[in-house]
């Protein structure tokens, strides 16, 4: 049966569709790289290839790394971990040109049960240190980015343990947000008679004495100190070597190779095992994707560093979260309202910065090398906060002087009252104070308030000492006003004889005693002034505000009176009134 062509291209593009969408790997069960070396053999990359056997894995990851020198036997170690040939497994020596570069990952995980949780177990072949042609700061980067990823850090050594390789675990033992969660030391050697490679790791870790004060001694004794620390978290094992023709060991088959090997090697096999647990990163597990992202964080960190250690790899891992923390920091003070009292803006400073750093705490790489992480958020919050009490001194200060600004015109138009009234500049004294108190707030408020009690006390003196020459002044005016509206206006004789009573009693007075201020103290001159403060100001009538209203419509009064009211209602008065003479002769 023959397809026509427009079926066969069809048919053609679904199956390379349908085999491209799937996977770009077909065939996990080998090696990958998923580091690999830049051109310039300083820097690490990411290697796609390997990443895809990481990433679909959805269960707990735990990562196997072994690492040590270069032609150590690391490659040949983990293919008898994992129980794989040399043609099948990572490539070993001479069987492959390039041998291993960067770090290389088994596609196919081994799948355990941990305490309960499934996990899925990667092994990972490292690059050999001390080769030719590389810097150190290459072996550096390849030795930390192990120490960090891994669950278990294998330590694969020949023959004994030299400084040097102490050296190298400073990224192991210094921090433990990035620890494995066991150090194993593997000591291969041709002899097991003589000291235990337990005894051999104590011994390596023991503090080297440093009379001259050698710097470089006191750096290894420092990482000496810090993998003394990790005490349980460290094993040590040794590892006869499997066959004299190590050239050949590829070749041979079980039955072929040292007994004694064999047996330590399923020991071997046991002790990775019962030691594996899934990686923890900020108290959590981590899934494929997962791993993948924080393997991304470390290579960036590691690359941005000529020589990375512990600390710059936190600190950089940090600075996100710091970021994060300084601005949850940031906008929990923007809420609040300024200005506001000294003790209340400190009590949210330390609440929102605590806030802030229990934030850090929960979410933060490492413990040791954290503490400059926590240090720099703790002065940049102490920065935020500066600022943030300057601004808070700023607006306090604006808002004081607006009211003492207020306060004053208000003083000064209380001392200039057409009707002066004791009553009506009290009123406004308490006022104004009252409300200068309640309304400025903040760190200004005691400079003010020392400014207000001396402008309000000057005020107040000055009203007193002018307030009785003033009403003096008032009432002898006042007096001849109503002499003049009793005798010609309203010719209410009583009104004219209380006014001219008033005018001789103030005039006489002070002749009589020389001053004016001698009358200020005569009941007669109190009883006056209380007379006065009743009609002129009370919570009902402010006659100072409404004497031209008043006025007015007492001179319509009169008027309407004197035109009318006489013709209407007759002579019906209750005070005597002056007699007119052409009315008394109209009436004989």
């Amino acid at each position: 049966m023959k397809l026509s062509w427009p079926i066969a291209v069809f048919y053609t593009f679904l199956c390379f569709f349908a085999s491209g969408s799937y996977s770009s790997i077909e065939n996990f069960h080998q090696a990958f790289p998923i580091i690999e070396p830049d051109p310039g053999h300083t820097k690490l990359r990411l290697s796609r290839e390997g990443l895809e056997a990481i990433e679909k894995i959805t269960t707990p990851i735990a990562a196997v790394a072994v690492i040590g020198p270069y032609r150590s036997g690391k490659s040949f170690t983990l293919n008898q971990l994992l129980s794989l040939s040399c043609d099948e497994g990572f490539g070993v020596g001479h069987m492959r040109d390039t041998k291993t570069k960067g770090i290389w990952v088994w596609g196919t995980p081994l799948e355990m049960d941990i305490n309960g949780v499934k996990t899925s177990v990667f092994y990972l072949d490292t690059e050999g240190f001390e080769s030719i042609g590389k810097s150190n700061v290459y072996d550096d980067r390849i030795f930390a980015l192990a120490a960090v990823m891994s669950s278990v850090l294998i330590y694969n050594l020949p023959e004994t343990i030299r400084e040097a390789d102490i050296s190298r675990l400073s990224f192991a033992g210094q921090d433990v947000a990035f620890e494995p969660a066991k150090l194993l030391w593997l000591i291969q050697r041709d002899f097991l008679q003589g000291k235990s490679v337990q005894e051999m790791v104590d011994e390596a870790l023991r503090r080297v004495p440093n009379s001259n004060g050698d710097k470089n001694i006191d750096q290894v004794n420092q990482i000496r100190d810090s993998l003394a620390i990790m005490g349980d978290n460290s094993t040590a094992f040794s590892l006869p070597q499997p066959h004299l023709q190590r050239t050949k060991l590829c070749d041979m088959k079980d039955a072929e190779l040292d007994p004694l090997y064999v047996k330590k090697r399923e020991r071997l096999k046991e002790v990775v095992t019962s030691i594996i647990r899934p990686k923890i990163v900020q108290g959590k597990s981590l899934n494929g994707k997962e791993f993948v992202s924080f393997l991304e964080q470390i290579l960036d960190a590691l690359n941005k560093g000529e020589i990375p250690s512990t600390g710059s790899l936190v600190e950089v891992f940090n600075k996100g979260i710091l970021e994060r923390c300084l601005k949850l920091y940031n906008e929990r003070m923007a809420k609040l309202v300024l200005p506001m009292p000294g003790e209340s803006l400190q009590k949210a400073h330390v609440e929102h910065r605590q806030a802030a750093m229990n934030v850090f705490d929960e979410q933060h790489f490492g413990r040791h090398h954290a503490k400059k992480s926590v240090d720099k958020l703790d002065e940049e919050i102490e920065k935020v906060y500066k600022n943030i009490m300057l601004a808070n001194e700023y607006q306090s200060s604006k808002l004081c002087e607006a009211l003492y600004t207020r306060c004053e015109d208000k003083m000064d138009h209380l001392q200039v009252l057409r009707l002066p009234s004791m009553a009506k500049f009290n009123a406004g004294f308490v006022q104004c104070n009252q409300s200068f108190h309640g309304e400025c707030v903040g760190p200004s408020k005691i400079n003010y308030e020392k400014r207000m009690m001396k402008m309000l006390e000057k005020s107040k003196s000055s009203f007193i000492k002018d307030y009785n020459h003033r009403l003096f002044n008032w009432l002898v005016a006042f007096s001849l006003f109503m002499v003049v509206v009793g005798r010609f206006v309203i010719k209410f004789i009583l009104v004219e004889i209380g006014a001219w009573i008033l005018f001789i009693f103030l005039e006489t007075y002070t002749r009589m005693f020389w001053s004016a201020e001698s009358l200020y103290y005569n009941p007669v001159w109190h009883f006056i002034v209380a007379a006065w403060e009743t009609l002129v100001y009370s919570p009902i009538l402010d006659l100072d505000r409404w004497a031209i209203p008043v006025c007015v419509m007492a001179a319509i009064f009169v008027v309407y009176w004197r035109c009318y009211g006489r013709r209407k209602h007759g002579p019906m008065l209750l005070l005597p009134m002056y007699s007119n003479p052409k009315d008394r002769h109209r009436t004989e």
